[in-house]
């Protein structure tokens, strides 16, 4: 792969929780805890896990909604200079807001119910650039039609759209400044199924047309599986694999991975084939287990998984490709998979 174009280092962010009468704050949620990963380009980069994982935190921090506690944020610019997004000053960041963009989970709220669909697509153009009126018009037509909506529509306000409409409203306003990264944050987990499919087709069509990379964050593997390249897979906001999506959904290397793979729905009536159900619930981030966060859920748990943190450590994968896992017993376990043969005969 060529140099990527944005590189998550080390990052951590925790939250203050339980203050005192005093208003000191008395404990920490541990929402991002130490995490590192890559994105390159034109890539679409898949981040998965329960709810609580730290991965819609880490995509906050990523276009610096929220500020990170510690660790790097490295970007590398359309014009090839890198900065550190999670330390620059807020007022120092405007040229890369307009490279980096982000596509809201829910279109309802992300949208400005007083501002017709108009204003909120050439909102962003009207800060960065300097369009006439006219050209700016024409510039939301365009980019309405992109999307597929009747750019005769650009006067109505959000309440005259549909879910799926008003989602199409936000790629669009992502879109008007010509980003090179956009961060999905559970962008089709709020929409109908027939819908999610249309919204998935229009962003990989857009990918390959404006040559942008995603981070995808999503809960349903289907999806993932459909139109992620890589995957990273988040624990309790911490990353425990990271693998091709290919080489992940045939052969998890972390049990979690492999309990998350169990729990896509298959039709099938065999039990084995359907694989194990993950019980118990998620650790409170404020009070992690020792060792590793998940040996209190995991099957395969031996009592050094309880003192033991592991590492995120490289794994070589199929034809070369570089895998990561945090499995101490990675090698000594038999994981499950979704094969290829399977999907095709179970019609997944």
């Amino acid at each position: 792969m060529s140099k990527p174009i944005l590189e998550v280092k080390n990052l951590k962010k925790y939250f203050s929780v339980n203050k005192n009468m005093f208003g000191k704050s008395t404990g920490l949620v541990y929402a991002v805890n130490d995490i590192s990963f890559e994105v390159y380009d034109t890539e679409i980069l898949g981040l998965v896990g329960e709810s609580g994982c730290g991965k819609s935190t880490t995509g906050n921090c990523i276009v610096r909604l929220i500020d990170p506690d510690s660790g790097e944020i490295s970007y590398q610019s359309k014009n090839n200079e890198t900065v550190n997004l999670a330390s620059e000053k807020q007022s120092k960041l405007k040229p890369y807001r307009s490279e980096i963009q982000m596509i809201f989970q829910d279109p309802y709220s992300s949208l400005n119910p007083r501002m017709t669909v108009q204003k909120i697509i050439s909102e962003p153009m009207s800060i960065f650039n300097n369009y006439s009126k006219s050209d700016l018009r024409d510039r939301v037509a365009s980019l309405m039609e992109r999307v597929g909506l009747r750019p005769e529509y650009m006067e109505r306000y959000p309440h005259a759209f549909s879910g799926g409409q008003r989602q199409r409203v936000g790629i669009a306003r992502a879109l008007s400044l010509n980003p090179r990264l956009i961060v999905c944050d559970e962008a089709l987990s709020s929409l109908d199924v027939s819908v999610q499919a249309q919204i998935l087709g229009l962003l990989e069509d857009l990918r390959d047309e404006y040559s942008m990379s995603y981070i995808f964050i999503a809960h349903d593997l289907s999806v993932v599986k459909h139109i992620c390249d890589r995957v990273v897979v988040m624990y309790v906001g911490r990353i425990c694999e990271v693998a091709e999506t290919s080489e992940l959904f045939e052969k998890p290397l972390h049990p979690y991975t492999e309990a998350l793979l169990a729990s896509v729905p298959r039709i099938s009536t065999d039990r084995k084939k359907q694989g194990l159900t993950l019980e118990g619930e998620v650790p409170d981030p404020s009070n992690p287990p020792q060792g590793c966060a998940f040996h209190p859920r995991c099957i395969y748990a031996k009592e050094e998984c309880s003192k033991r943190l592991p590492e995120l450590c490289k794994v070589s994968g199929a034809n070369g490709n570089k895998r990561q896992t945090s499995c101490i017993f990675y090698d000594k376990l038999e994981l499950h998979g979704i094969s290829a043969v399977e999907n095709k005969k179970e019609g997944i």
